[in-house]
């Protein structure tokens, strides 16, 4: 006993060290520089560099900035579109493979990940919108004709690249919305699973349908579905291979919305645009770094998650968009956050 509780302060330490770790890791994704509150490691330095948007450019220069249109920005495949008006602010990635059903190709992965990395950068972007832009299509996972004729020494690296596409959008820094209007099969699913939020038409069809094809699903699917459903329902969707249609996956709680398709086939897309505009008006700096605190959090315990929390709200107390709410307030007046 008394060996026991010697050892018990030792113990506490090593779980405190570790707590101190893990939060000082999410720290570093807030940027160079920051410290945590002063009770645990030292003081508050500068306000975040990624909470506000920027991450540095390969070779350390300033990342360009992009101009607002409704024009296409990327080959026909992927169509990045930066809305305007009412809805600046909100881009949608409209995946255009037709003739393929959407499926991750070789050269698909590579031009969302490039899109992904310009989007990640442009402080501008306040939200982001992963659809098709083909009818009754969302994604039917990886592209088996290519598969095929790919060499087995080929096909691990090549999955490789899809999870990390599919964790780069996981990654972005601000709110990701998947807006399933059709099929989401396999890696399809799994590019929505790393959204942080999915709205689905009645009519779609969801699931990770791998073990028909003796296979698991690769693009982080065993990871995410239990983290969204639960372990248990999880393993018996994966095991099963069964495919859910919309109802089925707002009872389960694998989409948050479910709607009546429309004539136009549109109708996932236009809750998305829905909810895009809800978040506009908040502050850009309290969404990035709201969602910087869940993500975190979520993979901890809950002492260690309030610790995270404390350090990510610390990041907004000297923020200009801060004292322009407080203002606001006073005035009475919508306010006018700039993310500073």
């Amino acid at each position: 006993m008394a060996a026991a509780a010697a050892a018990a302060p030792g113990a506490l330490g090593t779980l405190q060290a570790g707590r101190a770790r893990l939060v000082a890791a999410c720290c570093a994704r807030l940027g160079p520089g920051w410290r945590l509150p002063g009770s645990v490691t030292g003081p508050r330095v500068a306000p975040a560099v990624w909470a506000r948007g920027w991450t540095p450019a390969a070779g350390g220069g300033s990342a360009p900035r992009r101009g607002y249109s409704s024009e296409v920005k990327t080959e026909d495949e992927l169509r990045v579109r930066y809305l305007e008006e009412e809805n600046r602010g909100i881009v949608v990635l409209g995946i255009n493979r037709a003739y393929a059903k959407n499926t991750f190709s070789k050269s698909l992965v590579k031009m969302l990940s490039k899109a992904v990395d310009a989007l990640k950068s442009d402080k501008k972007v306040r939200t982001i919108i992963v659809r098709s832009e083909v009818p009754g299509i969302f994604c039917a996972g990886a592209d088996l004709k290519e598969r095929v004729k790919m060499n087995p020494s080929e096909v691990g690296p090549f999955v490789s690249k899809i999870r990390a596409v599919i964790d780069e959008i996981a990654n972005l820094p601000v709110p990701t919305i998947a807006a399933i209007d059709g099929l989401a099969l396999g890696g399809g699913l799994e590019l929505a699973l790393a959204c942080d939020i999915r709205v689905a038409a009645s009519s779609a069809k969801m699931g990770l349908v791998e073990t028909k094809l003796a296979i698991i699903p690769g693009g982080g699917g065993t990871q995410r579905l239990p983290r969204a459903i639960g372990m248990s329902l999880a393993k018996e969707l994966i095991f099963s291979a069964r495919v859910l249609d919309g109802q089925e996956a707002k009872a389960v709680g694998l989409i948050s919305h479910v709607l009546e398709q429309n004539q136009e086939g549109d109708a996932a897309y236009r809750k998305a645009l829905d909810l895009a505009r809800e978040f506009l008006p908040q502050g850009p700096v309290a969404v990035r770094v709201a969602k910087l605190a869940i993500n975190q959090g979520m993979e901890v315990d809950l002492v260690t998650g309030l610790a995270i929390e404390e350090a990510c709200y610390a990041q907004t107390i000297p923020t200009k968009d801060r004292l322009e709410g407080l203002l606001a307030f006073k005035e009475k007046r919508p306010p006018r956050y700039k993310g500073e």
